[in-house]
């Protein structure tokens, strides 16, 4: 069976915890979109792991975990990842790398800074991991695949070919150094040295999985409201955060995906710029973020401050909506016990009219929350296993939320440890 893990809004929802959770019970775990830009954070028994490429499953020694093609794979990042895992005690992992996935080169991530620099004020608020002219590369068919490492001949006449076209752009728009043929293909070899144990053709692989009955999870980065097509564009993502990108990220049938476990924070929080509407400030926002998540409300990749908010029912049903969703995985509720009553955000105020549905982004600049407070817990819930144990208020909060977004809440996070989950 094939389940996906991905986010409801805009990232840092908490997906690395459901996905370590439910890896205990599956065979291979796939990463299908997205590159370094994002972190998955992780408490288990091995310790804390902030991981960027390798799949959230990478701690069980029964799991396989694949790097998808629709990955952007930076090569030297996740090599690094892999040796600082085994070096925390952690068994080897097996790993395979799609061969169809393409490459983050080092002129990406310098593309991407120059970029930024050159926008200044107006910038996309980016990790400057490469990722947006990753992928422009890659649908501009100038990328790396990584099966082409393995094609000298056709390495040596593409990097001249490369270095040519980035070139005009280096010199005339960003006036910084050029690239050298020569230096680029000593690049791609050293690449082709880290990643050639782990290249496979996934999608067979997958194939043959779903034929024997395998427990495959797709892990997705970031949430709906960074997807380019259906996100709020322009401040989003460069690839598809949504589920239905899985069966292409992957290279599986779209009947195959069962399950899509959607993961929706039990407040708001944004890392990066764009429309925020249920957004907090002040000392309120710092309280929050101070006791959010494990340590703060920290960018995984980052370290960045995450913008806090309260929860927006609006734009988790449409995040939800948009995933296809299942099952509702609802986390770090436990940071909420210290509040009298919790404002959550039930609708949008547009030009003097209220809407529950989420609009695209010109009108999203313009929407006002439209708060309704619910009454607090003020206890501490951590450590309670079943529903029922849950403080009454605790529970209606989770029930309200529930019958606004319009999907059930299977699952209740109450911690940052792996058993730290009520089925509900």
């Amino acid at each position: 069976m094939v389940k996906a893990v991905v986010g409801a809004n805009w990232g840092d929802e908490g997906k690395g915890k459901i996905t370590d959770m439910l890896a205990e019970k599956a065979d291979i775990i796939v990463r299908f979109q997205g590159g370094a830009n994002a972190g998955h954070t992780i408490i288990n028994n091995y310790g804390k792991f902030a991981l960027h490429t390798l799949p959230s499953g990478v701690f069980y020694h029964h799991t396989t975990s694949v790097i998808g093609n629709g990955v952007a794979l930076d090569i030297p990042v996740l090599f690094n990842e892999i040796q600082s895992v085994i070096e925390q005690g952690v068994p080897a992992p097996k790993i395979l790398v799609s061969d169809r996935a393409q490459i983050v080169m080092s002129y990406h991530k310098d593309f991407d800074a120059y970029e930024e620099e050159r926008l200044g004020g107006k910038s996309f608020g980016s990790t400057k991991s490469g990722i947006a002219p990753f992928y422009s590369d890659k649908y501009a068919k100038v990328g790396f695949q990584v099966s082409e490492l393995f094609d000298d001949e056709l390495l040596r006449e593409k990097v001249v070919r490369v270095a040519e076209l980035k070139n005009v752009l280096l010199k005339h728009l960003y006036h910084k150094p050029a690239i050298d043929p020569d230096e680029l293909y000593d690049e791609l070899q050293e690449y082709k040295k880290m990643v050639e144990p782990y290249v496979c053709d996934v999608s067979l692989f997958l194939d043959k999985a779903i034929g024997e009955g395998r427990e495959i999870l797709l892990e997705g980065q970031l949430g709906s409201l960074k997807d380019p097509d259906h996100g709020i564009y322009p401040m989003v993502t460069s690839s598809s955060t949504l589920a239905a990108y899985g069966a292409i990220g992957a290279g599986i049938p779209p009947y195959e995906i069962k399950k899509i476990i959607t993961v929706c924070k039990a407040y708001s929080s944004a890392v990066g710029a764009g429309a925020f509407v249920s957004e907090i400030f002040g000392e309120e926002a710092d309280e929050l973020r101070r006791r959010g998540g494990d340590g703060g409300e920290f960018g995984a990749t980052t370290g960045r401050p995450r913008r806090m908010g309260w929860f927006d029912c609006v734009a988790s049903k449409y995040g939800c909506r948009m995933q296809g969703t299942t099952d509702v995985a609802f986390t770090v509720l436990d940071v909420l016990g210290y509040l009298d009553e919790i404002p959550v955000c039930v609708g949008y105020e547009i030009n003097g009219e209220v809407t529950t549905d989420f609009p695209s982004t010109h009108l999203l600049e313009k929407a006002k929350p439209v708060l309704e407070t619910l009454p607090g817990w003020k206890c501490d819930i951590r450590g309670i296993k079943e529903y029922g144990k849950l403080p009454e208020n605790c529970r209606r909060y989770i029930e309200f939320i529930e019958r606004q977004i319009g999907y059930p809440i299977t699952m209740v996070s109450n911690g940052p440890g792996r058993e730290d989950i009520i089925y509900k």
